[in-house]
Parts: structure tokens; sequence; C-alpha cells
């Protein structure tokens, strides 16, 4: 065999490299350009779009599957979360209206819908009402059930979620992933914040709406809620078990059934010429079982004797109505009113027993119908209220200490602080509660009449507000209060809610008279 020389060889393999060679180096040369025409997305932009899946995704997933059905007592009820800003439960009791609570604060709000009574459970209690005593219990282990299945199917629902979205966006099995785990540390943190701001005592101040505005009985009367409201449990409890009555016996809301023991007192003001004002009021006397009314002025407008006849159904309301003079009230109009045979007018610290509550008021220096500033206004309040704070101590040197001051401004209510346990009074169109330096709790009404004609001065219409104040009737002292808030001129909204003094919440302790 015929040798072939070493270099011819060399020289051949050289040969057959050379394309290869020639490809790798074009392929190196063009890398740079490609890269420069794809750029590269910036790590908040990514990190942006990741959040934006994981918290869509989320939803989507609580929205079709976070949802479980639990009988709760004799109830069908569907217990889910939603995102949102505060936190907090709602309540929904179809056809009835709805309950809100501040529960807790976190990204999430927990949804109980209640969707209908099973008859066959609701029969059951009716027939044997001894369970009753055993449905707080039953309750507390329906919820508690309840509350673990949300819980768990909460957590594939945001995971399952998040994680098919993620693979529809990025086609990633990792990133898919990477979104379904981050959703759950979402869900987790939420938990865990909700958790940590628990706060069981919300149900002692619910926020009704719909039809449930006119049902206070629906959380008991007053006393009910200083002795009876232990714990979350027991509350929701009851709750549910007066929904089940509800649903049982009629179709209609009943009337509030009157505690004997309490002293119910409506409290409005700054009605301002607004007819609806007088139907708004009757139906809460007879809803509530008002003993007495308390205006605290601005009754009129003009203060003209052409308005008088404004006043005439005051006669009719079925309650007493202890009245003072607003800066929009003139002396035409106290005197047009000391002749209606319902009506208390007070004035000058004059002090008057009514429905079992010592009253004593005055009225306002300012006559003020031209919503004007006249000078020396401020200081003239101030010398009104200290001559009220006067005629105070007189009343208890003579032995019949004033349960309730009234005055219109709040600058004339604050000058009896220390001298009586609550005082009323208005003004501001809108209400206010507070605890003065000397013990005196300050209650400010907002307009029962919604601002009058000048509820349609601005952007939205003033909404129409009173409340019911609850006392003890051997104490004399406040227990609790409803704030009711209608819609203004041309809207049908309502609510109501409750609220308990700080002395009269679970383990709080008892007020003490104001010093002297």
């Amino acid at each position: 065999m015929a040798r072939v020389p070493s270099a011819i060889l060399t020289t051949t393999h050289r040969i057959r490299r050379a394309p290869r060679a020639l490809t790798r180096h074009y392929r190196a040369r063009q890398a740079p350009s490609t890269i420069q025409l794809i750029p590269q997305p910036h790590p908040w932009g990514r990190a942006l779009g990741l959040v934006t899946v994981v918290l869509l995704g989320a939803w989507l997933g609580l929205l079709i599957v976070g949802n479980v059905r639990v009988p709760v007592g004799p109830m069908n009820t569907t217990m889910t979360l939603r995102p949102s800003v505060s936190g907090g439960t709602k309540i929904n009791i179809s056809p009835l209206g709805a309950l809100q609570l501040d529960s807790h604060i976190a990204p999430v709000r927990l949804d109980v819908n209640v969707d209908q009574l099973d008859p066959e459970r609701a029969q059951a209690l009716v027939n044997h009402p001894e369970r009753l005593s055993g449905l707080q219990d039953e309750v507390a282990r329906d919820v508690a059930h309840g509350t673990r299945d949300l819980a768990i199917r909460s957590c594939v629902a945001v995971v399952a979620g998040a994680t098919a979205l993620g693979l529809a966006v990025y086609r990633r099995p990792r990133r898919a992933l990477a979104a379904g785990g981050l959703a759950l540390t979402l869900l987790a943190a939420s938990g865990g914040t909700a958790a940590a701001t628990w706060n069981p005592n919300s149900v002692l101040e619910p926020r009704f709406s719909g039809l449930l505005s006119s049902a206070p009985s629906l959380v008991g009367d007053a006393r009910s809620i200083v002795t009876e409201f232990d714990i979350y449990q027991q509350e929701l409890a009851r709750l549910v078990t007066n929904v089940t009555k509800l649903y049982d016996a009629t179709s209609t809301l009943p009337t509030y059934q009157p505690d004997p023991t309490t002293i119910r007192v409506l409290h409005v003001s700054d009605i301002h010429l607004n007819p609806a004002s007088w139907k708004i009021i009757a139906s809460l006397v007879e809803q509530y079982q008002i003993n007495v009314i308390v205006d605290s002025g601005d009754t009129m407008d003009h203060g003209s004797a052409a308005e008088n006849g404004f006043l005439d159904p005051i006669e009719d309301l079925g309650a007493p109505y202890v009245w003072v003079r607003g800066n929009h009230d003139s002396m035409l109009t106290q005197q047009y009113l000391q002749d209606l045979k319902n009506a208390h007018v007070l004035d000058e610290g004059r002090a008057k027993t009514v429905a079992g509550l010592r009253f004593a008021g005055i009225g306002d220096p300012q006559f003020t119908p031209d919503r004007t500033n006249k000078t020396g206004a401020e200081a003239s309040q101030e010398l009104a209220g200290a001559r009220l704070a006067s005629a105070l101590r007189d009343q208890e040197a003579a032995g019949t200490p004033v349960d309730v001051a009234i005055a219109h401004e709040p600058s004339a209510a604050r000058e009896v602080d220390g001298e009586v346990p609550l005082v009323l009074a208005g003004h501001l169109h809108h209400d206010e509660m507070e605890v003065l330096d000397r013990g005196t709790r300050l209650r400010i009404e907002g307009s029962t009449g919604g601002s009058g004609l000048r509820a349609i001065e601005g952007k939205y219409p003033d909404p129409i507000e009173t409340s019911i104040l609850y006392f003890d009737r051997d104490t004399k002292r406040l227990q609790a209060w409803d704030e009711i808030e209608l819609g203004g001129l041309g809207l049908t909204t309502a609510e109501v809610s409750r609220h308990l003094p700080e002395e009269n919440h679970p383990g709080g302790t008892p007020s003490s008279p104001p010093p002297s």
C-alpha cells in the first residue's frame, strides 16, 4: 500500500473543518446584533407582571371555586372570602338586608350569605323549643367546621387560579408554580393579619342595611346588649336564633318589643322645615316604642309666623316632645310651641321631668336665619352655657339632679361639663359623640331634616340623621344608642348602627357620676 504524506492529510482535514469554523465564526459575529434587537424586560416590570397575575388569578379562583356551603343551625349558608381594602365581615340575610361587622383588618372580607331556612330543621326547633338552649354550641361547631373548610378551599382556589393563569400567560411551568406559591403566601399573610386583628366584640356594634334597618330587635334591646353579649359565639347564636324566628313567624318584620326597664329617647335636630321629617319621626316612635322625643333646635328655617303651622304635627307624634330653641327659631316659634299640647319647651335652664328622665335646657342666644355670623356670637354661646351650668348646680343642690341637658350649639353644651351625665346638641348637621374632660358625654345630632332646602346645595344631598338613646330606668344612665341614617333627597338607602359606651362593653368598668 502506498503511503500518503502527512502534510497532505493535515491539509485535507483542515479543508473539511473549514465550513464548520466559518459557521461558528458567522454565528459569533451575528450574536451581538441579535441580542441588541430583543430588549430584556426590566426586573421591576417582571415583578409587577407576576404580582398582577397572582392577584388576578387568586381573585378568579376565589370567585369560581372559593366558597363553601355550610349548614349553620337551621339555616343553609354560603361562606366566601372576597378581596377588600378594609376587611370585616358581611352577613347577607336575603331579602331582609345585611349586617356588617368590623371583625378584622385585612385585605380579605368574609361574606356569609344566608341562602335559605331548612324547613325540617326549623320545624324541629319550633316543635322542640328546649333545643334552643343547645343551639349556641351547635352554631359554634357549625361555624368552626365551615371556617376550616373555607380556609382549605380558599387555599386550593388561590393556588389553582394563580397557577392556571400563570401557565396561560408565561407558558412556563416554573413561573406558573411560582405564581401559585406567591398566591398561597399572600393568602396566609392575610389570614395571619386577620387573626392578629380579630375583634370578637365587633358584633356589639353592627351596621344594618336594607329592611334590617327597622329591626333593632334582631340584636336585642339595650339591657340584653349590656348583660348578655358576653362572647362572640353566644352573640352569633343569638343572631341565628332570631333570624330563624323571623323566617318562621312571618315574612314581614316584627315590631320592636319594648323592654319595660329601658327608657327610649328619640333625638332629633335641625329639621329646617322638611315636612318628610314628621313621617319619619312618627314611624320611629311606633317602631321603637319611643318614650320621649328631644329636639335640640333649628326646627324652622326663618322663624316667621307664617311657618308656625309646620309645627302642628307635633301634637300627634305619639310621644312627648321636649324642645329647645335653635338659631333659626324665633321667640314667635317658641311661643307657638308652648301652646301645643304635646310640647315641653325648655329655656334659661328650666328643668322638667318627662317619661322618667329629668331634662334641662337653654335656647340659643343668637337668631340668624340669614346664616350670618354676628359679632360676639361665640362669647354669647359660652355665656348661655354658663347659665345652663349654674341652673344644673341649683337643681343638684335642691335634690332634683338633671339627667340630660340640652343646648343647640355644641359650644354652649360644652360649658356644662361635669354638671350632668349627658348633654345633647345639634347645629353642625352631622353627628358626633365624645366624652368631655370632666366626664360629661356630649352627643351632637345630625340634621333630621337632611338640612332642609340646603340639602341640594352640594353635589350630593345631605343624609337624614337621628338616633335612639337607651337609658336605664333606675340609674338614668345611657346604656346604648342606635345611629340612624337615611339617604337624603331622592335617595332610598337606610343604615342603623348600634353603639355602646365603653363601660358597657363586656369587661368594662361601670361609669361613675361626673364630679359636681
